[in-house]
């Protein structure tokens, strides 16, 4: 049986509820995620913030540069656009079994958690990467034909 800790992220940058809308958009573009688990003082996580949270939260560019100009700051705390009650995943849990959670939840990612402390976060994208490998190993294995 594969498991959860076979193919997430172990130790995903997090923030805390407190940052900013332009805090998450920044680690986002810096590192290359869509998804950033949030996390309570002590360790414990709160809610996830996606990509798309922090695209429907964010103001247009005119008003940002309007705001800019008059030098009104335009913080906007994570804790109001983050997914809470957040769901998550034990690192042992079976792939298949979160492969369809996923899926029927419509949700893009899973904090992975042991003891309640997060060690890692599934994502849509490591299912994409693990039916890519199958779909290799499946293509290599079929004889080839000759024409």
């Amino acid at each position: 049986m594969l498991s959860v800790a076979e193919i997430m992220t172990a130790q995903p940058y997090t923030l805390g509820p407190d940052d900013s809308l332009l805090d998450a958009a920044s680690l986002m573009r810096e590192h290359h995620v869509r998804h950033v688990p949030i996390l309570s003082n002590d360790g414990n996580v709160v809610g996830v913030v996606s990509h798309r949270d922090v695209l429907a939260a964010s103001d247009s560019r005119l008003v940002h540069e309007d705001l800019q100009a008059s030098g009104k700051e335009n913080y906007v705390a994570l804790s109001s656009v983050m997914t809470s009650p957040v769901q998550a995943v034990s690192e042992d849990a079976e792939l298949k079994a979160v492969a369809g959670f996923l899926r029927k939840q419509r949700l893009g990612c899973l904090p992975v958690t042991r003891d309640g402390q997060l060690v890692g976060i599934v994502t849509d994208s490591d299912f994409l990467e693990v039916a890519i490998v199958l779909m290799e190993q499946l293509e290599m294995s079929e004889p080839e034909e000759d024409f």
